[in-house]
């Protein structure tokens, strides 16, 4: 059902059971799919693309140009995968031509009120994003990672799956998978979380091994990589890979 006050632009693909509610709008050259509900007050901006069963909350902006100042009106993209929801005043903004030229969120999001996504920003499937969180522009986030009231990602950061960020954190390094940041420091790993994912207790002890080496034995980071590549586990692994990709260095 779409109400007659939404103002959606012709060239707007919306799929037959999208629910588009009062005062909305839905830019140009932007798709929705199926089983989506658009509530009142909403604003999807041109070039969005909106998967399935995908929920927006009133006064939410997805899609907008983004607050770059170099960005000058370019076609870029926001792309949004299927199961999320944004809630209230949520903003996210789409990619510049300095990067990908895409902002992208996967799967199964939750996104809580005045979340903001900054341009460029890469997100994986499961991530929670609670109150007033915020992501400055090009952070990558993985899998199932949650992001605590308040907490701020500086520019270009990587967040690895399963990482855990606490309350009002302001992190300007990337995160290893699996690590528990609070009060702006590795506090542990997330293994509680690991637990309730279904992680073996054999993969849980293995990766707490690795988090010893990385934070507990004062080695440097290719001698600790040297210690975790002894533990045969794909998670440890995972975590190796992450180490040998960062360029901003990791919290520590």
């Amino acid at each position: 059902m779409i109400h007659q006050t939404a103002i959606i632009d012709s060239t707007a693909t919306i799929a037959d059971n999208v629910e588009i509610g009062p005062y909305s709008i839905i830019g140009a050259n932007t798709s929705i799919g199926e089983g989506t509900v658009i509530g009142p007050h909403v604003v999807i901006g041109s070039y969005t693309e909106i998967g399935k069963n995908n929920r927006f909350y009133q006064f939410s902006s997805i899609g907008e140009e983004n607050q770059d100042k170099k960005y000058s009106g370019e076609p870029t993209k926001t792309i949004i995968g299927d199961g999320n929801v944004f809630r209230e005043c949520c903003t996210v903004h789409r990619g510049t031509i300095q990067d990908r030229g895409e902002t992208r969120i996967g799967d199964n999001g939750w996104f809580m009120a005045y979340t903001h996504i900054a341009h460029d920003c890469m997100l994986g499937d499961n991530i929670i994003m609670s109150n007033n969180a915020t992501l400055a522009g090009h952070v990558v986030v993985g899998d199932f990672v949650i992001l605590s009231g308040f907490a701020k990602i500086h520019q270009f950061c990587k967040i690895g799956d399963h990482a855990f960020v606490g309350m009002d954190c302001a992190i300007s390094k990337d995160i290893p998978p699996f690590v528990l940041v609070a009060e702006n420091a590795p506090y542990g790993l997330n293994a509680e979380g690991l637990k309730r994912r279904g992680f073996s207790a054999e993969t849980i002890s293995a990766l707490k091994k690795s988090y010893r080496f990385l934070y507990r034995k004062s080695l440097k980071i290719d001698e600790a990589i040297a210690e975790m590549s002894q533990l045969e586990d794909e998670s440890v692994d995972y975590l190796i890979k992450f180490l040998e990709s960062v360029e901003r260095g990791i919290l520590r």
